[in-house]
């Protein structure tokens, strides 16, 4: 998995699979949430999300507030997020 930010958008690449993706999506949201409450998400490819990076951001939208909307290029995770009720509180749209 490759993860970058550009001001408040966080661009991932390939599969989200170990905890050390989990780390570094979260150290990297951290980081643009520590400054702007706004935080984009385009996942290019992966097919899944893991269940530690579905309750974070689960907490930064629920407890901390933020504004997040998710953009995914895979139809697979879009119904994964359908399936799991996620789609209107995240934002999740097809990109």
């Amino acid at each position: 998995m490759e993860i970058s930010a550009s001001a408040n958008t966080v661009t991932i690449k390939g599969n989200i699979k170990t905890v050390s993706d989990y780390q570094d999506i979260k150290n990297t949201i951290d980081t643009i949430v520590a400054g702007d409450k706004r935080v984009s998400i385009y996942i290019v490819d992966s097919i899944s999300i893991t269940s530690s990076i579905i309750g974070y951001l689960n907490k930064l939208v629920l407890k901390d507030g933020v504004d997040l909307s998710i953009t995914v290029g895979n139809e697979q995770l879009k119904e994964l997020f359908d399936d799991l009720s996620l789609t209107s509180l995240f934002k999740v749209k097809k990109g």
